[in-house]
């Protein structure tokens, strides 16, 4: 017997050998283990054993024997055991008698049950009796019961109670993982735009518990401290919590999740997270499906998942369903999505209704449009109703709408109002924003804005062609960004600066930039350049490009060059045409050649 028992204690710490097919398996054991325990406990209740009669029973409910469990929990409670009044009011309550369930959590509540008090205050609550509820509630949650601190701080945030975070508080610090994340929310919340260190503060904590409820498994808190860590830049972690909340069914994690994989290059896995959002109806997810379609040029699966963003609930599918008719040159079908968005609120919807309204004529419709979604917050559309009213010519109205759009940083907005500060006079407001207009990419920003600073320079002494001088100043910088950006005026200005520091191939890279563009004072520019270098042909080729554009001294350049050649009459050809481009030095000059040329021809 002795080696039996030996024996057996070695099975049970699995370091006992068992012959090959004669080892349980694990979940067999466990079984065994319960029906030992239930046996022992069965033997022990019907000798009278209260606490046995009351765990027999508690195993029973948990199990689902509601039969089997109801007669030891009512002799463990007739015998005073108040974790069996508790339970027996559970199992009541199971079988649909809430009344006689209310009586015996109450007097098990009385005994001091935190669990029964818990019950009862929900089952109060139920009834519409707050007070009641509250009374329990609070005493379940003051004896330290987890749930019944949630369900007080639930109880008090519905009703506005300040002392409700107290309790959320309570019930988070001590595991429930709903009640850390309604704690992160409610921080959220109160951290809200504020740039204060104690919104910081907020924020940080409010990462902490969505942090531990994400940790206990509660998904939408992983979505939560996934958009934390990815506002951050802290992009590798943000996905592995965004992949976990995904995994756990939050499609908006599937999406999100979907975004970051796009961003990091991987359009295909993105793809399949959007298509895994979308299908539980996540409408951003069913959108983003439909862009990346409407890419690839798969035009009608594009507009089947804008549908479905739209069914889903988000006016985006509306929007982008009129940006894809749109391209697709269908304007009634676009006006007619722009529409349903716009009347939804959507401002850019609204935006690109008024556009459409505009290309087609209807000025009176378009502007309340434009209004509509300027005041909404669309940057775009405060700039189009500035060009809208510029074009009526009420300069007062356009400015107070390209001031709206230059102060949420649209660049052309910008460039408008320095344009009009110049105009004013107001040299330090026009500097401003066109340095705005500059900084946000606009070419023609960079250009003014160098052209304000070049005229307050000081004269600089002039240099002999091949006598490279590196210094740049701050306006010749503007103005590279400008001619970089194919802004011909400053291409040649780029040109014109080089060319006076010595550098003759910076200055002919430029010029030739512009004259290729279709600048004509950089393709007679250029023709200087090669005519000092010795390259007369080739100068004349750009001189007769930029004549042909207008351009008077070109034409008189021309006119020089053939009459050096002896090919008078299409000298006097050219000394014709500069005669009639002008200016009017220019002209008096080439009119002297002229006549010049004529009296050699007729002599």
């Amino acid at each position: 017997m002795d080696v039996m028992g030996d024996k057996a204690t070695l099975f049970e710490t699995g370091r006992f050998v068992q012959p090959a097919g004669t080892e349980p398996a694990r979940d067999e054991m466990a079984d065994m283990g319960e029906a030992a325990e239930e046996t022992r406990l069965a033997l022990a209740a019907q000798s009278g054993d209260v606490e046995a009669a009351s765990v027999l029973g508690a195993m029973l409910l948990r199990r689902g024997d509601l039969d089997q469990a109801e007669p030891h929990l009512r002799a463990a409670t007739a015998a005073g055991d108040r974790a069996a009044a508790n339970n027996l009011g559970v199992l009541l309550h199971q079988r649909g008698y809430p009344e006689e369930a209310a009586g015996w959590w109450r007097i098990a509540a009385v005994a001091g049950s935190a669990a029964a008090a818990h019950a009862l205050g929900r089952h109060h609550r139920e009834r519409g009796d707050e007070p009641a509820a509250e009374y329990w509630l609070r005493q379940s949650a003051e004896q330290g019961h987890v749930l019944g601190a949630y369900a007080l701080a639930d109880l008090l945030e519905h009703r506005g109670d300040v002392g409700a975070e107290h309790w959320m508080r309570a019930a988070a610090e001590r595991g429930h993982r709903e009640a850390a994340y309604r704690l992160a929310r409610a921080l959220d919340r109160t951290a809200g735009p504020q740039e204060e260190s104690g919104a910081d503060n907020a924020v940080a904590e409010a990462e902490q518990w969505y942090r531990q409820a994400a940790a206990r498994g509660h998904r939408r808190a992983a979505l939560h401290l996934g958009a934390i860590l990815e506002k951050r830049g802290e992009l590798k972690e943000a996905g592995r919590w965004y992949l976990t909340s995904a995994k756990d069914g939050e499609p908006r994690a599937a999406c999100a999740l979907g975004f970051l994989l796009r961003d990091a290059g991987d359009t295909e896995s993105a793809a399949v997270w959007w298509l895994r959002a979308a299908q539980e109806g996540d409408g951003n997810a069913a959108n983003a499906l439909g862009a990346l379609h409407a890419e690839r040029g798969e035009t009608q699966t594009a507009e089947r998942w804008y549908r479905a963003a739209l069914n889903a609930g988000d006016d985006n599918g509306a929007y982008n369903l009129g940006l894809l008719c749109a391209e697709q040159g269908r304007t009634a079908q676009a006006e007619q999505w722009y529409r349903r968005a716009a009347y939804a609120g959507h401002r850019e919807a609204a935006n690109a209704l008024a556009i459409l309204l505009l290309q087609g004529g209807d000025t009176t419709g378009a502007e309340p449009w434009f209004s509509k979604a300027a005041e909404a917050g669309s940057v775009d559309a405060a700039f189009n109703l500035g060009i809208l009213y510029a074009g009526r010519g009420e300069e007062e109205m356009a400015l107070r709408w390209y001031e709206r759009a230059a102060s949420a940083g649209h660049a052309e907005a910008a460039l408008q109002v320095g344009i009009a500060r110049l105009r004013e006079g107001q040299e330090q407001e026009a500097e401003r924003h066109l340095r705005c207009a500059a900084g946000g990419g606009s070419a023609e920003g960079a250009y003014r804005l160098a052209t304000l600073l070049d005229a307050r320079r000081p004269p600089e002494p002039a240099h002999e062609l091949g006598e490279t001088v590196q210094e740049k100043t701050e306006c010749e910088e503007w103005y590279e960004r400008a001619a970089s950006q194919g802004h011909r005026r400053a291409q040649v200005r780029v040109g014109m600066l080089a060319a006076a520091r010595g550098d003759v191939v910076e200055a002919a890279r430029w010029y030739r930039a512009a004259a290729e563009a279709g600048s004509r004072n950089g393709a007679f520019n250029l023709g200087l350049l090669l005519a000092r270098e010795g390259s007369e042909p080739e100068a004349a080729v750009w001189w007769t490009r930029a004549a042909d554009a207008g351009h008077g001294r070109a034409a008189l350049r021309l006119a020089l060059v053939y009459a050096r050649r002896g090919e008078l009459a299409e000298g006097q050809r050219w000394a014709d045409r500069a005669v009639a481009l002008g200016p009017a030095e220019v002209a008096e000059r080439a009119g002297r050649l002229r006549d010049a040329l004529r009296e050699e021809l007729s002599a």
